[in-house]
């Protein structure tokens, strides 16, 4: 899913930026199982966000996000992440975890690429 539609044009594409730019991160904290972190989106932003994101019940929350869902509203953080709660007083607040132990899987190294030979000119 790609970042939140707003109407067209300049102007809103930079409004968007703009709210995507003020999502608020918080430190992360501990248990004994998981680190967590909280999201703060601005309520702005939480206005762009596709409806079928939203509970179907009134009560005007976001349901749990996939990571593909919440990385398209704008959303930016290192791997392992999990939307695993809704603060139904604060719709715009965004609850995550991840193992406390969490360690990304290697990256695949890339070859370095063979240099073509280059043609010598001859005079």
């Amino acid at each position: 899913m790609a970042a939140p539609q707003a109407t067209q044009g300049p102007d809103a594409s930079r409004k968007l930026e703009e709210y995507i730019e003020k999502i608020h991160y918080s430190d992360r904290y501990t248990d004994d199982h998981y680190e967590y972190r909280h999201v703060i989106l601005p309520k702005q932003l939480l206005k762009m966000i596709p409806k079928n994101f939203f509970n179907p019940d009134e009560t005007g929350t976001l349901r749990l996000l996939s990571e593909a869902e919440w990385r398209g509203i704008g959303i930016t953080q290192s791997l392992g992440w999990e939307h695993y709660e809704v603060h139904a007083p604060e719709p715009h607040v965004l609850l995550f975890r991840r193992a406390k132990d969490y360690v990304p899987p290697p990256q695949p190294q890339s070859q370095p690429q063979a240099r073509p030979k280059e043609a010598v000119r001859r005079k």
